[in-house]
């Protein structure tokens, strides 16, 4: 048997309408545009005291293990990696104003990685998903599409901020912007045309087009290093006696939060894009997913860095057709090699990977034909989950508007028994994490 049947049957490609070719080319797809968090969340910890070098080693190491955790055992075609707001967080609250040393923040991750491992094998994070009214969780997709377009507009420059109406369109005449437009345009006409690697070759085609025009400068020196990274200074240095003699509960209830909801959000609207939610809003192997975001977490903390998502970008790599676990596998591989590669794929700009972004954007918003809008009483909570995630750069915080939005409006209408128990615990607690920030 080749190795090709054997991947197909031990990740079912055939079974999830996909190939082996296809799976792999999403998993490329993925590792480049989530290949920026190599050089961001090392930048991030730095700011927080932590040693550079050693935390990009760590970084690279993370996501790989857990990364390939979430494609052999969940098998979901998602990236887990440190999270880019719970980074911000830790480095500009947690060991800023909050008084953490770094060591002590790391501390704080792995506990909340207890708990968040606690509430999966308790089966209360399954709970709180099948909770959740189909509409919202349709809004949910709908939502973080917006958000994953904002972020592509505002990586691309096609809009920037402004102090008079907060956003603006960008200076068109810029390279990038002109770039990241031609990337946009190339890479919808491949996919309108059903080029299966329309996404990769949108990147590499506007990232070349780049270096011709003296945009992206080549690296300097040599392109490839076999030194492994020095981890020493970051594995095992979280304090936990530290922590707990800290005010803990604001700082663990806030990533739990953020951290619970961020997950549950990507991962429904990944699900909905793969088809391995049922029409009762069930989704297929959704615990083992969270067991691996726990675990992610847990680890993640061990050895020295912060908290372990799963990645919006993931959309990127489910667009280009990856149905299986065989994906995010592609993309942990990809990761592993970029230890040897890393002048290589800091190559690879924003302005490239920008457009990809737009057009995932673009690809989630289709769910919005699903949502019961001609009710109030869902299109309402509907409408502020979708508005509230880009408008606030948050999907955490559109889950909240949402979730009491919900439970508001059903409850002064008379209609307070169609929404579930879990419902209202979970807009008690948004409630309670609003009025703490």
């Amino acid at each position: 048997m080749s190795i090709a049947n054997l991947l197909d049957r031990f990740f079912q490609v055939s079974e999830n309408n996909s190939t082996v070719s296809r799976e792999i080319t999403a998993g490329v797809t993925t590792f480049m545009s989530m290949c920026y968090l190599i050089f961001v969340i090392p930048a991030m910890l730095a700011d927080a005291g932590m040693p550079r070098e050693d935390v990009v080693g760590v970084v690279i190491i993370i996501t790989f293990l857990i990364t390939m955790l979430m494609g052999v055992w969940a098998k979901y075609p998602v990236g887990v990696a440190p999270g880019l707001g719970i980074t911000a967080f830790f480095a500009y609250y947690v060991c800023g104003p909050a008084g953490f040393t770094w060591q002590e923040g790391l501390g704080a991750v792995f506990i909340s990685g207890v708990v968040f491992f606690l509430l999966t094998v308790t089966k209360i994070r399954q709970l709180i998903v099948n909770a959740v009214p189909m509409d919202l969780k349709l809004s949910i997709v709908v939502g973080i599409g917006a958000f994953i377009a904002l972020i592509g507009l505002k990586n691309g420059g096609v809009i920037v901020s402004d102090p008079a109406t907060f956003v603006a369109l960008g200076d068109i005449t810029k390279p990038e912007v002109m770039l990241t437009l031609f990337g946009f345009f190339l890479t919808a006409i491949l996919m309108i045309l059903r080029v299966r690697a329309g996404m990769i070759i949108g990147i590499l085609a506007t990232t070349a087009l780049g270096v011709v025009c003296g945009v992206t400068a080549l690296p300097e020196g040599a392109w490839v290093s076999f030194e492994l990274p020095n981890l020493e200074g970051t594995i095992g240095q979280l304090d936990l006696k530290g922590a707990m003699a800290h005010g803990l509960i604001s700082i663990i209830f806030t990533l739990t939060m953020v951290d619970l909801f961020d997950n549950m959000g990507v991962l429904i609207g990944l699900a909905r894009k793969c088809g391995f939610m049922k029409a009762d809003g069930e989704i297929k192997n959704l615990d083992r997913a969270f067991i691996t975001d726990s675990i992610g977490t847990m680890v993640s903390g061990l050895m020295g860095t912060t908290t372990a998502t799963s990645y919006l970008e993931s959309a990127t790599g489910v667009a280009a057709g990856g149905r299986t676990g065989l994906t995010a596998v592609t993309t942990a591989l990809c990761f592993l090699f970029a230890i040897f590669f890393i002048p290589i794929v800091s190559i690879v700009p924003a302005y490239a990977t920008a457009p990809i972004l737009i057009i995932v954007g673009a690809l989630m918003m289709q769910e919005v034909v699903g949502i019961h809008f001609e009710k109030l009483e869902i299109a309402i909570p509907a409408f502020m989950t979708i508005v509230m995630m880009p408008f606030t750069f948050n999907i955490a915080t559109g889950f909240g508007f949402g979730f009491v939005s919900y439970a508001i409006l059903h409850v002064a209408t008379g209609k307070w028994n169609k929404v579930t128990p879990f419902m209202y615990i979970i807009s008690a607690c948004f409630i309670v994490n609003f009025l703490m920030r």
